[in-house]
């Protein structure tokens, strides 16, 4: 086990939760786009709100539950980004018979993107951010004793 296995944790943390953040503001930049893109069909479809899955960096499900099992010490890999997936919930329907997209019936597709639920996500993954500073901070503290203990 390597001393540097808290830090390297931490800071893959840090990464995949600057990562989560840059997504959650691509969806909040996106919440009113109605033309985000064309679809199979030749017409614009709205912005599809987004999220990112993360995963364990390293072995497989089944080689960890075996080193559980056999109570081996604890292997300390981090977290990465495994895809940014598009989330499949239909669009919102919005009457406005004025909008420049608004169907023959008045209504607009507008983006699946709800700014509650985004803002919520955001401190979620600012609180997990600043979490995993304080948890490196720590790290970066014990070892600095450890080598004040050597002198």
């Amino acid at each position: 086990m390597s001393v540097f296995n808290s830090i390297n944790s931490s800071g893959s943390a840090l990464t995949a939760q600057r990562l989560r953040m840059d997504v959650i503001s691509s969806n909040i930049a996106n919440a009113e786009t109605t033309r985000a893109r064309i679809n199979e069909d030749g017409e614009f479809e709205p912005y599809r709100r987004k999220t990112v899955r993360f995963q364990e960096k390293g072995q497989s499900f089944a080689s960890q539950l075996s080193r559980v099992k056999n109570k081996q010490a604890e292997m300390t890999n981090g977290v990465h980004a495994t895809a940014i997936t598009e989330d499949d919930e239909p669009f919102t329907l919005v009457y406005n018979p004025s909008h420049p997209d608004a169907g023959e019936d008045g209504y607009v597709q507008v983006p699946n993107v709800d700014p509650l639920q985004e803002m919520v996500d955001l401190m979620s993954a600012t609180r997990s951010y600043e979490a995993n500073v304080t948890a490196l901070n720590a790290s970066q503290g014990m070892l600095t004793k450890t080598l004040e203990i050597g002198r």
